[in-house]
């Protein structure tokens, strides 16, 4: 039995309305706009702050968010990430030697990336399953099939993989593979959701909006997860080191990018939660979430972190929004030595 300290779920309060200011009063944040107070929230409740856009922050919040560890990231108005603060670092300083140690380990860096990306193929097999015995399209059901057999072959090499390159290869393969078919996964709701291959930087389509917007959110929970355990969200094993790029926490996203954002993402087209009209569509094809499309998705988000689901590993139900945590946990004690290998989150 393995068994994992398992933080509270806080609220993360994510400040959307243009030209809001945030501050702090006693014990609570509160947000005012056109001379109002939209929103008071005790401060113990909070574990995260994060401001789209136009929105002023108050000295005296930032140094209160920096003192308590809590989270203060500031994306553009279409989900971009622009900065985040950081306040001391936490954590035994012996662990990130050990992090930095295993990232000069050859074998120790390869096992831990095919752990990550071994995570990631069952999780993408199993949206795709999930699709397939769904639909009542024979069609689609047979592409979604083939994208899981392309899984299959990937899960099977993975083990063999003797360097990084081709650990990346195996999940890039599977990556356009299940791109190829995601949209056989939408059911409903399919006008002005056509979706032909992930695009980004920026999005050319409603989906790919849809997708990457989340795929920021998640990025933002994995960051603070891993800041908060201890580790160093810029050294990662999976994704190459450059500067600037949260390479741990992009590992991190990768065995939650089908099981979280995806499959919120087909949740809210197929069930149509959100329309065309949630979208905006700006010069050179760039396609964003405007205002009332932000809100929605966050709100969805929020409720999707709060669902319970089994975690097999720990042998118990946790929250979808403590995942990030667990998992920086268990690579936390993998890399001190606690654990013989790190083992992804995956879902069945």
């Amino acid at each position: 039995m393995v068994t994992v300290g398992v933080h509270q779920l806080l609220n993360t309060l994510y400040v959307m309305t243009q030209g809001a200011y945030a501050h702090v009063d006693h014990d609570s944040v509160l947000i005012e706009a056109d001379g109002e107070t939209k929103l008071r929230m005790p401060k113990h409740q909070l574990g995260t702050i994060v401001c789209f856009g136009n929105v002023a922050v108050s000295s005296g919040l930032i140094q209160q968010c920096s003192m308590d560890g809590r989270g203060l990231v500031f994306m553009d108005r279409s989900g971009r990430f622009r900065a985040r603060m950081v306040g001391p670092t936490t954590g035994n300083v012996l662990l990130r030697q050990a992090q930095y140690q295993a990232l000069g380990d050859k074998d120790r860096t390869l096992a831990i990336a095919r752990s990550v990306a071994a995570g990631k193929v069952k999780n993408s097999r199993t949206v795709l399953m999930r699709g397939a015995r769904e639909t009542a399209d024979g069609e689609a059901e047979a592409a979604l099939r083939a994208a899981v057999d392309d899984c299959d072959r990937a899960l099977g090499r993975l083990p063999k993989a003797n360097n990084l390159d081709e650990v990346r290869g195996e999940e890039g393969y599977v990556a356009y593979a299940y791109f190829q078919v995601f949209e056989s996964l939408i059911r409903d709701n399919q006008d002005g959701f056509q979706f032909n291959g992930r695009n980004r930087r920026p999005p050319r389509d409603p989906v790919n909006a849809l997708i990457s917007f989340l795929y920021a959110l998640v990025t933002t929970d994995c960051t603070a997860a891993l800041e908060g355990i201890g580790l160093d969200p810029q050294v990662g094993y999976l994704h190459s080191i450059r500067p600037g790029r949260p390479a741990l926490a992009l590992d991190l996203l990768e065995e939650l990018r089908a099981p979280v954002a995806d499959r919120l993402v087909l949740t809210l087209i197929n069930r149509r939660q959100i329309t065309t009209d949630d979208f905006g569509f700006g010069p050179g094809g760039a396609v964003t979430l405007n205002d009332s499309g932000r809100k929605k998705v966050v709100i969805a988000y929020q409720r999707r972190k709060s669902e319970e689901v089994r975690h097999f590993l720990l042998d118990r139900m946790v929250p979808v929004g403590l995942i990030p945590h667990v998992q920086a946990r268990l690579l936390a004690r993998h890399l001190r030595g606690d654990l013989e290998h790190y083992v992804p989150y995956t879902t069945r």
